[in-house]
């Protein structure tokens, strides 16, 4: 038997989107959707790999989203989140690593692996979370493997930075084409699937510490939602998503009435 943890995290208050875990999103709390993307995945893990025992928790300092995520998905082990992890510069990684020590302690012993799952990133289908849990699977190699999209821009071709009195290449090339520079991403920071030591044993939060992989989304199913803005953006391209991608609304319909 084999152990997986699966974790949610989401810090009450936001400096740039006040209170943007709690909104209504697409006409559902904007939580439920990684809620309900986990549980289409749970489901189809266990269906293909029934000897892997999956765990879900909810570390929050935000008593109204503990009341939330309880309402629908009591199944998620809800920890308060102590005040020295609450600010807004503490490193994700120190949240995570409270999260599994707390969890196992729960458990009895060790998780093989974790996922977190980030709240404000609600366009993210199952087999999304599958793709990435699976390249970790296959590469006991990698100590983390994160998701991506796909650049728009490329620091060897179309990215240009100030230099005085003039702008330069980001970096120095003499590339005449988009596809003669080496291939770049942009991280979304929505699934992050951690090899359990790796996690355990960081210092200081910096993920650059370890062998990484990225596994690749829909460039178009992830913007950061850091304003109002964002999240009518959001809205907008999801009403999109919904009704082109069976993947995306099987999100959205398997939300617990």
């Amino acid at each position: 038997m084999s152990n997986l943890l699966i974790s949610i995290c989401g810090r009450a208050g936001s400096k740039g989107f006040a209170n943007k875990n709690l909104k209504t999103f697409c006409g559902a709390p904007l939580v439920y959707y990684t809620l309900s993307a986990a549980e289409l995945f749970c489901r189809s893990l266990a269906e293909t790999d029934p000897d892997v025992h999956v765990d879900l928790a909810l570390n929050t300092d935000s008593a109204p989203l503990a009341d939330l995520v309880a309402a629908k998905y009591p199944e998620a082990v809800y920890l308060p989140r102590g005040a020295a992890l609450g600010g807004d510069r503490v490193p994700k990684m120190a949240v995570f690593q409270d999260t599994l020590a707390r969890m196992e302690r729960r458990l009895g012993a060790r998780y093989d692996w974790y996922i977190d799952l980030d709240i404000t990133s609600p366009l993210r289908t199952a087999a999304d979370i599958q793709n990435a849990f699976a390249l970790k699977r296959r590469r006991p190699d990698l100590d983390l493997v994160f998701s991506v999209c796909e650049a728009r821009r490329n620091p060897w071709f179309n990215m240009v930075k100030r230099a005085g009195d003039h702008v330069e290449q980001v970096n120095q090339s003499t590339f005449t084409a988009r596809q003669m520079a080496p291939e770049v991403y942009d991280v979304n920071a929505s699934i992050y699937v951690f090899a359990r030591d790796f996690l355990a044993q960081n210092p200081d939060g910096i993920l650059w510490r370890g062998k990484i992989d990225v596994s690749v989304m829909m460039d178009t199913g992830i913007v950061d939602i850091d304003s109002e803005q964002d999240f009518l953006l959001m809205e907008a391209i999801a009403a999109h998503l919904y009704a082109q991608y069976p993947a995306f609304a099987a999100v959205k319909d398997n939300i617990r009435a």
